[in-house]
């Protein structure tokens, strides 16, 4: 699947570039289960109250079997990716550097169902903003890991890589590609991720910006909410009681759904999709075909499903315990409406003690890189420009 080249010097760990390159067994195993796969009738309800639709999915299976996966990996092939080894797994990871002497490191860390594929359309605005109608000033040096157990990342042979023990090792990455000082950006895991690096390493962060930052509420926030917290109460909740049965799932059995996620590509799609339906206000069946792909034939179901076993044994539990560990370096938030896991600003003030800006935005949902890339540019762009000396348009 690989053809590498190697750098390295002394103990500095080595980076491989690799090519992707699946082999054409592997791409006509895919294809023959596509060509035989069961489904059950339909849903007995006229919503998604029971899941995703077969409507949905057959759709959904329908753009899988018609996806050219050599054209996906020509694209990705022309992305700069290379391989280290940290703390004993090899980790994947995109590097593009800007052609702008001031550009600012940055890091991008999705979650789960994503990848990082989610930042795929903001390579080029944020590497080379004069050749896509910004500034130079707003340069960055963009470096998109995938998740231990995600994409082409190893897979964990042993406990604790949760999200603390990932940032670990996306410091050191940053370390091994010579970045001092960067800024750090995510959603869903990769909101944690980052979380965590600022609190491990406040000195080399030069700012955090997430779409769903980590705050919960106190007991007595339920007390006496305004109308806009009630309603942030009241979507937590029902996502929570009606929605996160996945995550308590693979926070409890991951092994046992991994089975399903590892054999069957209906049931990997219909576990991922639902989310991405469920989860966005537009995420295109082809943009979900390629992530469910890469899921697939890197064989990660499992591996990302203990992603939650891990982090749900390590996490903070509830609001006092997250606040215990305040974050000091300059946050910004942008919060989009489809999104399942809202939070209100008041609790975010508590834990991020230095919060720039709270831009609740008009449109998007979890994936606000597939979904709205160019709204995301703007917001990370906006978010970062207090970091940065002033540098000419």
């Amino acid at each position: 699947m690989a053809r590498a080249s190697r750098v390295g010097l002394g103990s500095v760990p080595v980076t491989e570039s690799f090519v992707v390159d699946v082999a054409d067994s592997d791409l006509a195993d895919l294809r023959a289960r596509l060509d035989r796969v069961r489904l059950p009738e339909p849903e007995t309800v006229p919503d998604e109250t029971q899941g995703l639709g077969l409507r949905q999915l057959s759709a959904l299976l329908a753009t899988w079997r018609d996806q050219d996966w050599r054209a996906r990996e020509a694209r990705w092939n022309a992305i700069p990716q290379y391989r280290v080894l940290l703390d004993g797994l090899r980790i994947a990871f995109w590097h593009v550097r800007s052609p702008e002497p001031t550009a600012l490191p940055l890091l991008l860390t999705h979650g789960w169902p994503g990848s990082v594929l989610e930042f795929e359309d903001l390579l080029g605005p944020l590497t080379d903003p004069v050749a896509h109608g910004g500034h130079a000033r707003d340069a960055f040096h963009v470096v998109v890991p995938s998740l231990p157990g995600f994409g082409f990342s190893d897979r964990p042979r042993e406990q604790g890589w949760h999200p603390g023990r990932t940032a670990r090792a996306w410091a050191e990455l940053m370390t091994v590609l010579g970045y001092e000082r960067f800024g750090a950006h995510g959603g869903d895991w990769g909101a944690a991720v980052s979380t965590e690096l600022a609190l491990v390493a406040p000195e080399r962060v030069a700012g955090l910006h997430l779409t769903m930052p980590l705050a919960s509420p106190l007991p007595e926030d339920r007390i006496s909410p305004d109308p806009a917290q009630q309603r942030v109460l009241d979507k937590r909740d029902v996502h929570l009681m009606d929605g996160y049965g996945f995550g308590m799932l693979m926070g409890t059995r991951p092994q046992t759904i991994g089975y399903s996620l590892l054999d069957s590509p209906a049931g990997l799609a219909a576990w991922l999709g639902e989310k991405f339906a469920a989860y966005s206000d537009g995420v295109s069946l082809a943009q979900q075909v390629d992530t469910i792909a890469l899921y697939w034939l890197t064989g990660t179901g499992a591996s990302s499903s203990r992603w939650y076993w891990e982090a749900m044994r390590w996490m903070p539990r509830g609001a006092e315990e997250e606040n215990a560990r305040p974050v000091t370096v300059p946050t910004a938030c942008s919060l989009f409406p489809a999104d399942p896991w809202p939070t209100a600003r008041r609790w975010a003030e508590r834990r991020y003690l230095d919060l720039r800006s709270w831009n609740d935005m008009d449109r998007g949902g979890h994936f606000p890189g597939l979904e709205h890339p160019d709204l995301l540019v703007t917001e990370i762009r906006d978010a970062f420009r207090h970091t940065r000396p002033t540098a000419g348009a």
